[in-house]
């Protein structure tokens, strides 16, 4: 399988759709350098709605932390199974790790706004989950069902598994989260410097989470040079994916009534769904037999 092909290809796919627009300068809290994928276009101007939802309503650090909790109760009952599920599990609980380190450091500009997206996402994730497992599927998102499908009759690799759940949980989710929370501030403020400095740190973790999946629960996911290209090439796959979910957010915040709601909304499930299976053709796995018995005594 040639991964670096695939992710290019799956790069493109996202950065086909963006329209051209004079370079905007970047503004970031944790990274000043050009980005030629997420610094493109500016954000469109969003006129400002206070987030009124019930998860996280004051944006505290510790919704991160309760969320770290969870994650990790979670993970051990899918590691101590190998359950196929434990590869995301495990991608997003150090991401979330991360996203705690970053709001304590002072790395994101509004951590109130920063709280309160990373809670409501996670829950949504949680809910995905949760109704799954209790065969309540009909209410799943396409994109989330044949993610969670693949995990179940184990038919694709580690990182299929990662790619699949990836893709529902930011092609899908993310984009119906930054809507809900708000991506204009009180004072006018877009919200999208805070979105696009995580992305060196997400960068970062890529290294380490592959060494860890490929230690715990496939020895195969880190087969391919994750230092070289390959690393930079899944890395940018993920902005041009943040970068599509702001640009989705905003049709959904921008909606002129129920009907352009709707559309907007379709896009988002259609492109989400479409790169599912992309993703679970591409990776898909005849035996998981050698995987599972390396996490029978590797997944601890």
């Amino acid at each position: 399988m040639d991964v670096r092909r695939v992710l290019l290809a799956a790069l493109s796919s996202v950065v086909l759709t963006l329209p051209l627009a004079p370079p905007a300068q970047a503004d970031l809290i944790g990274a000043n350098l050009f980005d030629p994928v997420v610094d493109v276009l500016p954000p469109r101007p969003v006129p400002y709605t206070p987030y009124t939802g019930s998860i996280c309503p004051d944006g505290s650090p510790s919704c991160i932390d309760a969320t770290i909790t969870e994650m990790q109760l979670r993970l051990a009952v899918d590691a101590a199974e190998c359950d196929h599920d434990a590869i995301f599990g495990l991608a997003y609980l150090r991401v979330t790790e991360d996203v705690r380190k970053a709001v304590s450091s002072g790395w994101f500009s509004d951590r109130v706004w920063l709280g309160q997206v990373d809670a409501v996402f996670a829950r949504l994730y949680f809910n995905s989950m949760d109704a799954w497992h209790a065969g309540q599927r009909a209410s799943i998102p396409k994109a989330w069902r044949i993610a969670l499908q693949a995990a179940d009759d184990r038919t694709v690799t580690g990182l299929g598994n990662f790619m699949l759940s990836m893709n529902a949980h930011i092609n899908r989710d993310f984009s119906y989260v930054l809507a809900e929370v708000g991506l204009t501030a009180a004072d006018g403020t877009s919200h999208k410097a805070d979105h696009n400095a995580y992305n060196p740190r997400l960068d970062a973790l890529m290294d380490p989470v592959f060494a860890e999946e490929a230690a715990r629960f496939d020895p195969t996911f880190d087969d391919f040079d994750v230092a070289g290209i390959d690393a930079l090439a899944a890395g940018t796959i993920m902005r041009g994916w943040r970068e599509m979910v702001w640009r989705n957010a905003e049709n959904l915040a921008l909606a002129k009534g129920p009907l352009a709601r709707k559309l907007a909304a379709t896009a988002i499930e259609e492109y989400a769904a479409t790169q599912a299976l992309l993703i679970r053709t591409v990776f898909a796995s005849p035996s998981p037999a050698a995987r599972d018995a390396w996490c029978a005594t590797h997944h601890g």
